[in-house]
C-alpha cells in the first residue's frame, strides 16, 4: 500500500494527462503538415526571390549599360576627340571651340533620359564644359582619379555627388583613338536619383521593395517602407527583418560594373501565401486536441475535487463549535498529506486557543499598570505648577521663572516618548536656554551665558537632546573647573558648506592639553567610555547619535582645546536630515 502511495501523487497524474494529450495533438500537426508545408514553403519562396533577384539586376544592368554607350559615344565623337588632341598638341582649345564642344554635348543630352550634365576635362584636369576654370580635384578626389586611370578608358561609378546628394556621378577617363590610345582627358556624368528606380509603382505596392546602395552604403534609390540604416539591413542577408511592423525576408546582390548593392526585401506574407494549408491543419488539430484536454480536464478534476470536498466540509464544521479532526478517505498522498496536515493544524489551534486566553488576561494586567504609572509624570507636573503660583502670589518671580523653567526641562525630556524623536533646534535652544536658567540659579555669580542663533537655523531637525549634554559637559569640565566666574556661549550658525548649520558650544575653563584632546578622540572613535575612567561619556553618547543618524552627512564633533585657553565643541549637520518635522508652534517652551 506505501509502495502504491508513493506513485499515485496528484503531480504524476496530472502530468500523466496533460503528456498524452500533447503527444496526441503535436504528433497529428506536426505529422501531417510538415511535409507538405516545408516543400511548399520552400519552392516557392526560392522561386520568388530568385525571379525578383534576376529581374531587378537585369534592369539594373540595362540601365548601367546605357550609361556607359552614352559617355562612350562622347568621349569618341570626332569634335571631342579633335580638340583634346590639339590640347594634347600643345595648341589650346579656344573659347569658339569650347562653346562648338558644349553643343555637340547638349545633343547627347537632349536624347538622354535621367542625365543632368555632361562634364568635359583635360588631363591636367581643367574643366572644358561647362564654361568655367573649375578643376576635376575639386569634385572628386585624388583617389578616384587614380582609379579612372588604372582602368583605362571604362567607365567608372562614383556613387552619390559629395557635392549634390540628389544626383550620382561617373567618371571615364577619355583615350585618343589616332594616338594610339593615349590619356587626353575625363567625362564627367551626373545622373539623377530617380533613373535608378527599378520597379514600378503596381509592383511595390503588392510585393518587394528594393534599395540601390553605392559602395560606401549611401542610399542612392530606395522605395522601403520606412528610413532603414543600411549597414543593419545588410547585416540580416538571408534572414527575417521587421520594418514598421510587418517582416521581411532581405536579400543582396552587388553589381560588378558599379560595385553597388541591390537590396531586395520581400515580404514574408506575400513569400507564405499557400500557408492555408498549415492553417487548415492547425485548426483541425487545436479542435482535437481541445475535445481530448476537456475529457482528460474533467477526469483529473473529479479525481482531485471529491477528496478535497469532504476536507473543506470538515472545515466548514469547525465555525460551529470546537476545531475537530477530519477522517482520512483519500489514497493519493497529497490529498492524504494535507488531511494529517489539517489534523495536525486542529490540535495545535486548540493549544493556541487556551495560550491566547492566557495572555490576554495577562496583557490586561499590564496595561492597568501602565495606567497607574501615567499618574507619576502627571503628579510631578501638577506640583510643580502649584509651586508656580504660590510663588507668583508670594512675589518671588525669580524663583517662580525657575520652577517655570524646571516644569519646561521635564516635560521636555519625559513626554511624548512615543513620538518620533526629531525635533528641530529652536527646540533644543529652548531646552539649553532652560537648563542654563537653573544652572545659574545654582552657581550665583559664578556663571555666565548667552545663546546666538540665527533665525533660519531654528528650524534645521536634529535628534533629541543632542545640545544640552554639550551644554552641561561645558559647566562640568569647563567653568566649575574654574577659579572665579566662567561664560558658557552656545552659537547657531550657517556653515561654510552649503545646506548645512553649524553648532558650537564653547567655554573659558581650564581646556585641555594635547593627551587629553587625543583620549577624548579616542574613545569617541571607539564609542565607549571604560568603566574605570568614566570621562567623556556626553561626548561619546552625542558622537554616536551623530553618526547614527546622519550617516556620512557628518563628520562628527570638532573639539578645540588648549591649556588654560577653553574649549570649543562644534559639529555641522545637513539643514534637510531625518523625519518629517511639522513646523508647528513649540510645544516644549515652558
Amino acid at each position: 500500500m506505501s509502495k502504491f502511495l508513493r506513485f499515485n501523487t496528484l503531480r504524476n497524474q496530472i502530468l500523466l494527462g496533460f503528456m498524452l494529450v500533447m503527444i496526441i495533438v503535436l504528433a497529428s500537426v506536426g505529422f501531417f503538415t510538415f511535409g507538405q508545408v516545408s516543400v511548399l514553403l520552400s519552392n516557392n519562396a526560392e522561386k520568388h526571390i530568385q525571379q525578383t533577384a534576376v529581374q531587378a539586376t537585369g534592369k539594373l544592368d540595362a540601365l548601367l549599360q546605357q550609361i556607359n554607350t552614352l559617355t562612350a559615344q562622347v568621349a569618341m565623337s570626332a569634335t571631342t576627340q579633335r580638340l583634346l588632341s590639339e590640347e594634347m598638341a600643345g595648341v589650346p582649345i579656344s573659347f569658339t571651340d569650347r562653346q562648338l564642344l558644349q553643343q555637340e554635348v547638349r545633343k547627347y543630352e537632349a536624347y538622354a533620359t535621367g542625365i543632368r550634365s555632361l562634364e568635359l576635362y583635360t588631363a591636367d584636369y581643367r574643366r572644358l564644359l561647362p564654361l568655367d576654370d573649375f578643376r576635376l580635384t575639386e569634385r572628386v578626389s585624388s583617389e578616384w582619379i587614380d582609379r579612372v586611370d588604372e582602368q583605362m578608358g571604362r567607365l567608372v561609378w562614383f556613387g552619390l555627388d559629395p557635392q549634390n546628394p540628389d544626383g550620382v556621378i561617373a567618371i571615364r577617363s577619355i583615350r585618343l583613338i589616332d594616338q594610339s590610345f593615349s590619356h587626353a582627358g575625363y567625362l564627367m556624368v551626373h545622373i539623377e536619383k530617380s533613373y535608378f528606380e527599378l520597379a514600378e509603382a503596381t509592383e511595390r505596392e503588392m510585393r518587394e521593395s528594393m534599395g540601390l546602395f553605392d559602395q560606401s552604403g549611401k542610399t542612392i534609390f530606395s522605395d522601403f517602407p520606412q528610413e532603414v540604416d543600411s549597414r543593419m539591413l545588410l547585416s540580416h542577408v538571408g534572414e527575417s527583418i521587421t520594418i514598421d511592423g510587418t517582416s521581411y525576408i532581405a536579400i543582396q546582390k552587388q553589381s560588378e560594373a558599379t560595385g553597388w548593392t541591390l537590396a531586395i526585401l520581400t515580404p514574408m506574407s506575400y513569400v507564405t501565401e499557400g500557408i492555408s494549408v498549415l492553417r487548415t491543419t492547425i485548426l483541425v488539430s487545436g479542435v482535437v486536441g481541445g475535445l481530448l484536454f476537456l475529457i482528460f480536464t474533467l477526469i483529473l478534476s473529479t479525481m482531485i475535487t471529491r477528496p478535497i470536498l469532504n476536507l473543506i466540509k470538515a472545515m466548514r464544521g469547525a465555525r460551529f463549535g470546537t476545531l475537530k479532526t477530519s477522517p482520512i478517505t483519500s489514497t493519493t498522498m497529497e490529498i492524504h498529506e494535507l488531511n494529517n496536515s489539517y489534523n495536525q493544524m486542529v490540535v495545535d489551534l486548540n493549544e493556541l486557543i487556551e495560550v491566547v486566553y492566557e495572555k490576554e488576561i495577562l496583557q490586561s494586567r499590564t496595561e492597568l499598570k501602565a495606567l497607574q504609572a501615567q499618574i507619576n509624570p502627571h503628579f510631578l507636573f501638577n506640583t510643580l505648577e502649584a509651586f508656580y503660583w504660590e510663588l507668583e502670589d508670594k512675589g518671588e518671580e525669580e524663583l517662580a521663572q525657575i520652577v517655570v523653567a524646571m516644569s519646561g526641562l521635564f516635560r521636555y525630556v519625559i513626554t511624548k516618548m512615543d513620538e518620533d524623536e526629531w525635533v528641530t533646534l529652536g527646540d533644543e535652544l529652548d531646552h539649553a536656554e532652560r537648563y542654563l536658567k537653573i544652572m545659574a540659579m545654582r552657581m550665583m555669580d559664578r556663571l555666565s551665558w548667552r545663546i546666538e542663533a540665527d533665525e533660519d537655523c531654528r528650524r534645521v531637525p536634529v535628534p533629541k537632546l543632542l545640545i544640552q549634554p554639550l551644554v552641561e559637559n561645558a559647566i562640568l569640565h569647563g567653568v566649575e573647573q574654574r577659579v572665579g566666574p566662567g561664560t558658557v556661549i552656545l552659537r547657531v550658525e550657517q556653515a561654510s558648506r552649503p545646506g548645512f548649520t553649524r553648532v558650537t558650544v564653547q567655554d573659558d575653563g581650564p581646556g585641555m592639553d594635547q593627551e587629553r584632546l587625543r583620549y577624548l578622540y579616542a574613545v569617541m572613535r571607539k564609542g565607549h567610555v571604560s568603566a574605570t575612567k568614566g570621562h567623556g561619556i556626553g561626548m561619546v553618547n552625542v558622537e554616536r547619535r551623530l553618526r547614527l543618524s546622519f550617516d556620512s552627512s557628518t563628520e562628527g564633533l570638532e573639539i578645540k582645546s588648549e591649556k588654560g585657553q577653553g574649549t570649543t565643541v562644534s559639529f555641522e549637520i545637513p539643514n534637510e536630515y531625518g523625519s518629517d518635522m511639522s513646523h508647528e508652534d513649540d510645544t516644549y517652551r515652558g
